[in-house]
This record gives structure tokens, C-alpha cells and sequence, in this order.
């Protein structure tokens, strides 16, 4: 098979055209193609009119001939990578794995597991896609915030709400990455995140995604329990022994069941599961589990993080500043990425970008506000969106306690929550410079789920974040033309950007207690759905690579 790259053609081609490309390439006539497949499309808009840019893999007849005089140096032989489950280990599990979280972490982890025949139990705190979809929308339009099943928490994790990105920079030597893809597809996702440069899946795509992965977990023998939340790990002589639960009775526990009762009706039991392999995929936002390991003794550290605003713009000033005045309307909705470096040695970036998308009140905590990004598959809304993140480190936080980011985020939250009595706070960018409240918008609307109200964004932050945070925007201006108009939407606060501690592991994965596997975003180890299931796919070999299945209890 040859690898051809830089393959660029107009927006508007045609079928054939590729294979015209690709056989001009080689210098050799199209017949001689046997089969074309696209490994990787991307959008080159660094000059007008913009293209498509394609690496696509052939095979064609005389093949190893053609590579013994090829000259061209955007085309290669290339041998795809296959991945390969690891062969089950020598030590005996007694008891079935137990992965706490069904975020990409969590449900990779039991997929590997349960294809592998290990009968994984998954614990998860929050509902099923599906009824936690019901309970977010129900969130954005009463203020009725349910702890356990928001934003942050529940089947899919805090990806499901968001723009469902799928690239990662991950170094990927063993085909984890295509592996997920290719999950992603299987379970119902459009085939074109396999070559998109940057693919992405929309909420409304990624709960029918997970519900299916959480089905083909349930038919290999594996064991999903929601209304499920660790409260207790037991670890005796170094190494665990099970986790003691707390599981809703009458909520929603078992996947496939309905719902029957409300939640006044609904009681509480406690339960202890033994087991010897335990694997975190807490996720972020766990700042009660991350409490209880603190509690516990179990190794974690620090994590720098970053803080900031979502910052909203008309979608189309972002399609005409990324494709020009006059670009084709079938174009998908334009991004960007910026960075900027200011003063005090922190950096100033765009995270997040949601293209046609919307701002989203992501907070999980009573009195406590936090925003996030989050668009639909078609991202057609009318509104552009990202955050605008500064870089904190350990020493702002304060104090050498483990979980000082935690609280650190919390006050930004807890100010955030008082800016707007409840509501996301919002600031026009020229009222920000000013530190002065909004009194009315500009051109720009919210494009918002939840309530918003105006409110001293500004004022979440110590000055010295705000003040970054200014500087960086306004110095974007030259890089993206009107990204600094005065009424750009700034709303806060963005907090939950990453994990502000790590649950530290070793080669093999495991903590320094026994059994204990840290995985995924929440314990500092991945940056997005991709880069959360691959670490997920990576946790669970190393279980398999250890354990063979035993008895069950």
C-alpha cells in the first residue's frame, strides 16, 4: 500500500477527482488504481480560495515495481497499524474488575475488559445518557440542579456535553486512536471522523454513541450500575479489597430500566463490592472522591490547570476571517486557535472552540456556577464560541494542601454563582475593560442553555487573571480580525478546563495501593474524549496484562 499526501483540490470537486489526483501523483493512469481510501482530510485556508487537502492510501497492480523508481516525496509505502489486545496475565482475579466513571475512560476500560471476557462491573453516579439528557435540559430551563446528574456526571462523562471533539496529539504507536475511531463509527458515529483532520461529534450523536457501547458491554457479560457513588475505598496490607457504595433505590440503577419513581420517593442503600483490580475514571469534576482518596492516604499531587471566560462572536465573522468574504455556504462552520503569551509570564489561549455552538451552565455543585462549550453535530447555531483560558500554577493556589486547586476553583465558582444571583454572568469585552456591569447588548445575542443575567465577570477573578485574560484577548485582535469588538460575550466562569490534581501511577499504571488503577482526565492523565478512552484502552491492558479471570462473587 502507498501513503500519498498534499493532495490538494477545490472545495467543489468531484468523485474522481481524487483518483485523477492520486494516479497524476504517482505518474501513472488511473486503471492502474485499484482501491483509494482517504486516511485524512483537512481544510488549507491559509490562502484563497480555500481547499481541501487529502492523505489517502492505494493500492494498485504493479505495485512493489512502482515503488523500486518512485520519486515523489509526498507518497511512501506504508504498512497500517493493527492494534492488539495484550494476552491475559497469571494472576488470578477472584473477583470481576471494577471500573468507577462510564466517561471515555470508564466505558473503554469495560469494553477492552469485557471483549476480552472479564465481566467488568461499571459504578457510575449519575443516570443513562438518555435520562441524564432530560435532567440537563430540565437543569437549563428551571435552575433545578440534580448533583449526582448534570453537566459534569453520567453516562458519556462531561464530554457529552460539549463539542465532542475527537482529535488528540496523543503519540499513538500501537493504533489505540483508530481503535476508538473506529468504536465511535460501529457504535453510530458518521465514518468521517476517521479521516477528518478535525473530527468531532455533536451532543445529540454522542448519547446514542455511548448508549451502544454501554449495550455492547451488557451483551459480553459485563455489569452497569447507575445511581452508584464510591464513598469508600477498602485497602488493606497496601492493596484493595473492594469499595463500600452508596446506590439510589428507585432511581434509574440498571441500564434498560425505567424510570418509575420520583426523586422524593427514591432511598438510599449501602453496599460493599469486594474486588482486587479497581480502576478511577472519576473524572474532573469528582471533588468529593478526590476528597475521600486525600482522606485515604492514596498518592496525588498538584496540577497546574487554567482558568478563564467563554467568549462568543457571530459565527460568520469566524467563517469570513478563516475562508474569505465570498466562501462556499457548504463549508462547515469555520474555528480557530489562538494563543497569546502576556505579561507575567502566563499564557493566554482558546480552548474549547465551539463552532456554531452554545454556552452551556456546566455547574455541579449547589451555590457554585461553572460555564462550559457545547455543540450540536450540524454546529449551526448562530453563534461562535470558546474559551479564553489563563494558565494557573501550584503557587496560586495557596498552601501545600493536595486539593488546593479544588478550592481554588471553587471560589472562582462560588463568585460566579453570586455575580448573577444563580444565573450565567455576562459581560460585554469593552465593559470588561472598563470594570464596569452591562446595561445591553450589542449585536452579539447569548447563545446560551441556561439562564444568563448581567454581571461582574471581571470581577470572578483576582485582577491579575482578569488582567491576563484582557491582555490576551485584545491581543488576538491582528490574528483574528474583530475578535476584540466591544460586544463580544464574555460569561464565566470556565473553571473545569482539566483535572487540578493527579493521581499518581507507575509504569505498570497502578497506584502505589495494589490493584489500583488511576485513569483517564480526572486523574490527570488525558485532555479530552479521545485522549480520555485511549488512557482507558491503556488501563485495561494493563489489567489484562496482569490478571486472568477467575471466579466471580
Amino acid at each position: 500500500m502507498i501513503r500519498i499526501s498534499q493532495l490538494k483540490l477545490p472545495v467543489d470537486h468531484g468523485p474522481e477527482d481524487l483518483k485523477r489526483q492520486a494516479a497524476k501523483e504517482l505518474k501513472v493512469p488511473e486503471e492502474r488504481i485499484e482501491s483509494l481510501a482517504v486516511s485524512k482530510k483537512s481544510i488549507d485556508a491559509r490562502k484563497k480560495p480555500v481547499v481541501y487537502v487529502y492523505t489517502v492510501d492505494v493500492e494498485l497492480q504493479g505495485e512493489q515495481k512502482l515503488l523500486k523508481k518512485l520519486r515523489s516525496r509526498n507518497a511512501a509505502p506504508v504498512k497500517p497499524v493493527k492494534y492488539h489486545f495484550p494476552q491475559m496475565g497469571e494472576e488470578r482475579l477472584e473477583h470481576r474488575p471494577v471500573i468507577v466513571g462510564t466517561g471515555p475512560a470508564g466505558l473503554f476500560c469495560g469494553l477492552m475488559l469485557a471483549r476480552a471476557g472479564y465481566r467488568p462491573l461499571l459504578l457510575e453516579r449519575g443516570e443513562t445518557a438518555r435520562e441524564r439528557k432530560r435532567t440537563v435540559d430540565r437543569f437549563w430551563k428551571t435552575g433545578e440542579l440534580v448533583p449526582d446528574s448534570n453537566v459534569q456526571f453520567g453516562e458519556g462523562g462531561a464530554g457529552t456535553f460539549s463539542d465532542g471533539k475527537l482529535n488528540t496529539l496523543v503519540k499513538d504507536p500501537k493504533g489505540r486512536n483508530r481503535l476508538v475511531l473506529e468504536t465511535f463509527v460501529q457504535a453510530g458515529a458518521p465514518e468521517e471522523i476517521l479521516y477528518w483532520n478535525k473530527p468531532h461529534l455533536g451532543t445529540d450523536v454522542l448519547t446514542c454513541v455511548v448508549e451502544r457501547i454501554r449495550e455492547e458491554i451488557l451483551s459480553l457479560g459485563g455489569e452497569v450500575r447507575f445511581g452508584t457513588k464510591v464513598t469508600d475505598i477498602d485497602v488493606q496490607d497496601g492493596a484493595v479489597r473492594g469499595v463500600r457504595v452508596r446506590r439510589r433505590m428507585g432511581a434509574e440503577t440498571k441500564a434498560g430500566a425505567e424510570v418509575k419513581a420520583k426523586a422524593e420517593t427514591e432511598t438510599e442503600t449501602e453496599e460493599y463490592l469486594p474486588c482486587e483490580a479497581l480502576v478511577l475514571a472519576i473524572g474532573h469534576s469528582a471533588r468529593d472522591t478526590f476528597a475521600m482518596l486525600a482522606q485515604k492516604q492514596i498518592p496525588m499531587e498538584q496540577k497546574a490547570f487554567a482558568v478563564g471566560v467563554r467568549i462568543e462572536h457571530p459565527q460568520e465573522l469566524v467563517n469570513e476571517s478563516q475562508y474569505g468574504r465570498d466562501y462556499p455556504p457548504h463549508l462547515p462552520a469555520a474555528s480557530y486557535k489562538l494563543t497569546r503569551k502576556v505579561s507575567g509570564d502566563r499564557g493566554v489561549y482558546s480552548f474549547c472552540m465551539c463552532p456554531g455552538g452554545y454556552v452551556v451552565n456546566a455547574s455541579s455543585e449547589e451555590g457554585f456556577l461553572a460555564v462550559n462549550g457545547m455543540s450540536y453535530q450540524a454546529r449551526d447555531g448562530r453563534n461562535a464560541n470558546s474559551a479564553m483560558i489563563v494558565t494557573v500554577r501550584p503557587e496560586d493556589f495557596g498552601g501545600g494542601d493536595v486539593l488546593a486547586g479544588v478550592e481554588f476553583q471553587r471560589r472562582l465558582e462560588r463568585a460566579a454563582y453570586r455575580a448573577a444571583g444563580g444565573k450565567i454572568p455576562v459581560q460585554l469585552l469593552a465593559d470588561f475593560q472598563k470594570k464596569q456591569r452591562s446595561r445591553s447588548l450589542g449585536e452579539v445575542e447569548p447563545s446560551m442553555k441556561g439562564a444568563w443575567e448581567f454581571g461582574d465577570v471581571r470581577g470572578i477573578f483576582p485582577e491579575v487573571l482578569s488582567a491576563a485574560l484582557e491582555e490576551g484577548i485584545l491581543g488576538c485582535e491582528h490574528i483574528l480580525p474583530g475578535f476584540s469588538r466591544g460586544d463580544a460575550l464574555l460569561s464565566g466562569v470556565e473553571s473545569r478546563t482539566s483535572s487540578p490534581v493527579r493521581i499518581l501511577r507507575d509504569e505498570r499504571l497502578e497506584s502505589a495501593v495494589r490493584g489500583l488503577y488511576p485513569c483517564g482526565e480526572g486523574a490527570g492523565y488525558a485532555g479530552g474524549i479521545t485522549s480520555a478512552a485511549m488512557d482507558g484502552v491503556k488501563t485495561a491492558e494493563a489489567v489484562a496484562a496482569r490478571y486472568r479471570t477467575g471466579k466471580e462473587d
